[in-house]
């Protein structure tokens, strides 16, 4: 099928980016920053073709499934990498969110789709709006998590006062901060949202608001992670390497609720 040729060449793309971006985090020679932004944007154009030719192929949007939501996952991520790198330049986060996005469209790729019925109960649009709200927020606040972890290393470089290579190659704990909160600030209403639409596709297909599953026992235990974590940025002053490491916890619970999202 031509959509898993497009897929393959995705793959690649995303594999020879993961390459380059991290060459480029130890190499001192800053002419790979120049090459190594053309892999995942060939790879987005790649990916955007194949999502739109599956989309054409089932009359729905590309994220009914796991299978379907972990490829725009990673489209959502590369896009949201390049945006990043458009507007403040930090090339250095590719080192850590291509091999992410290359992971989550290969075990697309590899492992073969479980043809799982859904409810016939189930309108496919709803799901398609519930998980793609979900989805975005993920993306978020995955970015929130690599832009976390970038600022505990570049604080770690400054108390250490090892001006290294990689220490120029990193943007101030300002920038970083800026960047984590902002992230936040997009990934929690868009969580919330997919939340919400999850409760409306509850209430159709089972008539009930909440059925305490795992699954969305742990959406709801994420939501409350984040919703702390924004009233403690909002009124309490969580910044700085706080807001950092608990960007990287809150990643455990979005992983979670990322692999449950299209399980309905």
């Amino acid at each position: 099928m031509v959509n898993i040729l497009f897929f393959k060449l995705t793959v690649g793309f995303y594999f020879l980016g993961t390459v380059l971006f991290l060459w480029y985090l130890v190499s001192k020679k800053e002419k790979w920053s120049r090459f190594s932004i053309w892999a995942p944007a060939a790879g987005f154009l790649t990916h955007s073709l194949a999502l739109v030719i599956r989309m054409v192929e089932t009359g729905s949007l590309p994220v009914v499934t796991l299978h379907e939501s972990m490829a725009f996952f990673s489209w959502a991520l590369v896009l949201m990498f390049l945006l990043v790198e458009y507007r403040y330049r930090i090339q250095v986060l590719g080192s850590l969110i291509l091999p992410l996005a290359f992971l989550s469209i290969l075990s697309m790729v590899v492992f073969p789709a479980q043809n799982n019925p859904l409810d016939p109960n189930v309108q496919v649009l709803w799901l398609g709006i519930h998980t793609t709200l979900t989805v975005l927020g993920t993306v978020f606040f995955t970015l929130a998590f690599v832009v976390g972890i970038t600022y505990l290393i570049q604080e770690r470089l400054l108390k250490s006062k090892r001006l290294n290579t990689l220490y120029y190659k990193l943007p101030s704990l300002d920038v970083l901060d800026d960047l984590n909160q902002r992230s936040i600030y997009f990934g929690f209403p868009l969580l919330t949202l997919g939340i919400l639409t999850g409760v409306l596709l509850n209430i159709f297909v089972k008539d009930v608001y909440f059925t305490w599953d795992p699954k969305q026992t742990l959406t709801l235990v994420t939501w409350l992670f984040y919703l702390i974590m924004l009233h403690g940025r909002l009124t309490i002053g969580w910044r700085a390497k706080k807001a950092a490491v608990l960007a990287v916890i809150g990643f455990a619970g979005v992983v979670s609720t990322f692999v449950g999202v299209s399980h309905f």
